[in-house]
């Protein structure tokens, strides 16, 4: 059976994109060099749903799914907000910044999608839904200690007005990503 890598996000304005690579930037110069893999900004998305390797026989329906979850949810508008670590800022693994704005509807598109594909295959998640755009990934957390983990990000918009079906390939220098179907939001 033939699967590719797949997930469900939502792409950003070249605006928060260079906003994000602007943060990054700034925290790479306080941290040791090679201790967090950080995410190149044309790669930064707000993952909604992972779906890790899919048969590729499934891919129609998922988009046709994909197409009736995104035409039941008007566009909406998030927007950049705080720099974030998980676990905790005194553990990192990862580091991202948040979304604030109309998280509610954000919330019932990720339900809604999280409806359409349980019926093929993908359980719910079970972990309440957080909105956030990973920056880097922490490679050595011990050379790590005693960083402050502050930054001032601009609070730049993105509106969400439809979600992407994406492939990730895994490549030596990174991940290719490529958007294989566009849901707009409707109403």
């Amino acid at each position: 059976m033939k699967t590719k890598r797949m997930f469900i996000a939502i792409t950003l304005p070249a605006a928060a994109r260079a906003e994000l690579g602007h943060v990054a930037a700034l925290l790479a110069r306080q941290v040791p060099g090679r201790s967090v893999r950080w995410v190149k900004p044309d790669l930064i998305h707000l993952t909604l749903r992972f779906l890790g390797d899919t048969a590729v026989s499934q891919l129609p329906l998922i988009t046709h799914a994909l197409d009736q979850a995104a035409a039941k949810h008007a566009p909406f508008s998030l927007r950049l907000n705080a720099l974030g670590c998980f676990p905790n800022r005194k553990r990192p693994r990862v580091i991202w910044v948040g979304l604030d704005g109309e998280m509610a509807p954000a919330r019932a598109l990720k339900r809604g999608i999280d409806e359409v594909l349980q019926p093929m295959g993908w359980a719910r998640e079970n972990r309440p839904f957080r909105a956030h755009l990973t920056l880097g990934r922490v490679k050595d957390g011990r050379k790590l200690r005693g960083i402050e983990w502050e930054s001032v990000v601009e609070k730049v918009l993105v509106p969400v007005t439809a979600v992407h079906l994406i492939e990730s390939q895994l490549r030596s220098g990174g991940p290719v990503y490529t958007v294989r179907h566009t849901s707009d939001l409707g109403r």
